[in-house]
């Protein structure tokens, strides 16, 4: 959603940072347990473990975090998650994504639930919200990387769709199906990416106002304050003017 990192970088300054981090720790921890699972704990050979651990790294996770997680794969007494994903409407008719990796289905899915409904939406079907949304691959590099034409001309030939800059970096934008392509070509000319992952990119945004956005954002950070839930995607827009009171 536009503005979404920025407005949850507002809520997390006001919010407690160390809670936060290890939170985090956890999740991309469960994210490297998961990939190493799912193929051989090798990144040379896992495409899915090397994208999680090179996600864990970009959030300076520490090197004994991701051995434990990919050793843990590998242990007998681990737990099996799968991903589910959830779909529903928050306060105002706004579309919301939820991925979750979970050992427990209907643990899952009650709080999923209840939360929605604590914040005056609905949990829906599958499907009923992402149908207006792409699964797409987001490449991020920070500025540093090089200028916007050089990051342009570099996604174009390694087959992205769209590439933006801003001042908090570059995002390229690529079909589900390439991402370990277009991120390896994406490598070999500007170096490894911030972070490479999967999103619901929405095909078109809601603006709200200031009451609604943080209702919607409150919504979102219990969401993902639960340690089942990974990522919550939505399809609101924050204006530069709703951005700049809630920063004040």
């Amino acid at each position: 959603m536009a503005g979404h990192s920025q407005f949850k970088n507002i809520m997390h300054r006001k919010g407690k940072q160390d809670s936060v981090r290890s939170k985090m720790f956890s999740k991309l921890a469960r994210e490297i347990t998961v990939a190493a699972k799912s193929g051989l704990p090798d990144p040379a050979m896992n495409a899915s473990l090397r994208l999680a651990i090179q996600n864990a790294k970009a959030q300076s996770m520490p090197k004994d975090n991701i051995d434990r997680a990919i050793k843990k794969a590998s242990g007998s007494d681990g737990e099996n998650y799968e991903e589910v994903r959830y779909e529903g409407y928050g306060p105002g008719g706004v579309a919301v994504i939820v991925v979750a990796l979970t050992d427990n289905r209907n643990r899952t899915a009650s709080t999923v639930r209840s939360t929605f409904t604590k914040a005056g939406g609905a949990l829906g079907e599958t499907g009923s919200v992402s149908f207006s949304f792409d699964r797409v691959g987001e490449i991020s590099y920070k500025l540093s990387a090089g200028s916007a034409d050089k990051v342009m001309e570099a996604a174009i030939e390694a087959g992205a769709e769209d590439v933006s800059t801003d001042e908090d970096g570059h995002t390229i934008i690529c079909a589900f199906e390439s991402i370990g392509e277009v991120s390896k070509a994406l490598e070999a000319v500007l170096g490894e990416a911030e972070t490479v992952k999967i999103i619901w990119k929405p095909q078109n945004t809601v603006p709200v106002d200031e009451e609604r956005a943080v209702s919607l954002m409150k919504l979102i950070d219990t969401l993902e304050d639960d340690d089942d839930v990974q990522t919550v995607f939505s399809n609101f827009e924050v204006s530069d003017e709703v951005m700049a009171k809630l920063s004040a």
